[in-house]
C-alpha cells in the first residue's frame, strides 16, 4: 500500500466533497468518529455532518499546499493524514491559512474517518 497515493485520494475526495457537497462526507465518518473543531470537540457521525453542514459559509474552496502521511498502528492499514492550505470563503479574495490531521481507519470496505482535527492558521 503507497500510503502516500491513498493520503492524496482521500483528501482530494474530502476536499472536493467538503466543497460542492458538505453532507456528502456523511460515509466519511462513523459513531465512535470525533471532529475538533477550532478547539470544539464533536462526536459521532450525525453531530459531525450537523457541524460541517451548518458552518456559517455559503461557499468555500480549499487549496491543498502538503499532505504528509504516517501509518499509525503497526500491522494495520490505518493511517494519520495531515493537510496545510488556504481556503477562500464565499467572495472574499483573502486566502485563510488552515492546518487539518485525519486519523483513517481501514475497514473491510474502505476507510473512515476516526479522528479529524481541523484549525485556521491565523498570523
Amino acid at each position: 500500500m503507497d500510503i502516500n497515493a491513498l493520503a492524496k485520494q482521500f483528501t482530494d475526495f474530502y476536499y472536493q466533497t467538503f466543497d460542492t457537497e458538505r453532507s456528502g462526507l456523511v460515509s466519511l465518518y462513523k459513531a465512535e468518529s470525533m471532529l475538533t473543531w477550532e478547539g470544539q470537540q464533536i462526536l459521532g457521525v450525525n453531530a459531525i455532518i450537523q457541524k460541517l453542514t451548518s458552518l456559517p459559509f455559503g461557499k468555500v474552496q480549499h487549496q491543498v499546499s502538503t499532505v504528509d502521511a504516517q501509518p499509525s498502528v503497526p500491522n494495520t492499514a490505518n493511517l494519520i493524514v495531515s493537510v496545510t492550505g488556504f481556503l477562500l470563503v464565499d467572495d472574499d479574495s483573502n486566502p485563510i491559512r488552515y492546518s487539518q490531521a485525519f486519523h483513517l481507519v481501514s475497514t473491510d470496505s474502505g476507510y473512515y474517518v476516526y479522528n479529524d482535527i481541523f484549525r485556521l492558521n491565523y498570523g
